[in-house]
């Protein structure tokens, strides 16, 4: 049979006063209560940057320090540096040529192992990669061209426009003639040395390959 609990219907005065915090002694509570309010700014007291949180106020200094010390340097755009590099640049006037090897040049092309095709277009590429065009006329050279067309070489040819314009002052005021005519003189000769030397390059490459092979 359970003892049955007495249940308490009044104050314990013992009990009550082992409960009561000595004389000059504050609760923890009450403490923690105080110290937070003393903690804590009075209104109208201190100055606007008291009130500021502590991140805030850090973030503000880091930025007034780097306005000073670092100050942002002004990048000119893209386009403006673009469009200045292109007024620098001398002006040119693209024209259409065809280019062609010599008669006397047929029988090496035939002989030398390339498609012919291949070997003139080349030796254009070579023949202006470095050129320049005069303002002086240079007349077109009578010496006979082959007649195969489908070796000729076509593509447009960047010309400094001052120099074309000379030309066509000089030698076609009325501006009636092909642009190819006032050039192909200077153009021709150059490219039909490459193919000599192109020629050339490729017997002695053959020469090598052949002794190394025996």
């Amino acid at each position: 049979m359970r003892k049955k609990i007495p249940t308490i219907t009044r104050p314990d005065p013992a009990y009550v006063a082992s409960l009561r915090p000595s004389v000059g002694e504050q609760p923890a509570w009450e403490v923690s209560a105080t110290s937070a309010q003393k903690a804590m700014p009075v209104a109208g007291e201190g100055s606007p940057d008291d009130r500021v949180p502590l991140r805030t106020a850090d973030r503000h200094a880091a930025l007034e320090n780097q306005t000073e010390w670092e100050p942002v340097v002004a990048r000119a755009p893209a386009d403006t540096v673009e469009s200045a590099r292109r007024e620098g640049a001398p002006k040119t006037r693209k024209i259409d040529i065809r280019v062609n090897a010599l008669e006397r040049q047929e029988e090496a092309l035939i002989d030398c192992g390339v498609d012919p095709a291949h070997v003139i277009r080349a030796a254009l590429r070579r023949a202006v990669k470095s050129w320049r065009l005069s303002p002086e006329y240079t007349p077109p050279s009578e010496d006979l061209r082959s007649k195969i067309t489908e070796w000729r070489a076509r593509t447009s040819l960047a010309v400094d426009t001052t120099a074309l314009a000379e030309l066509l002052r000089t030698q076609d005021p009325l501006d009636v003639l092909s642009k190819w005519t006032l050039i192909r003189g200077q153009v021709e000769p150059r490219v039909w040395a490459e193919i000599d030397n192109l020629l050339g390059e490729i017997a002695l490459r053959a020469g090598d390959t052949e002794r190394a092979g025996h």
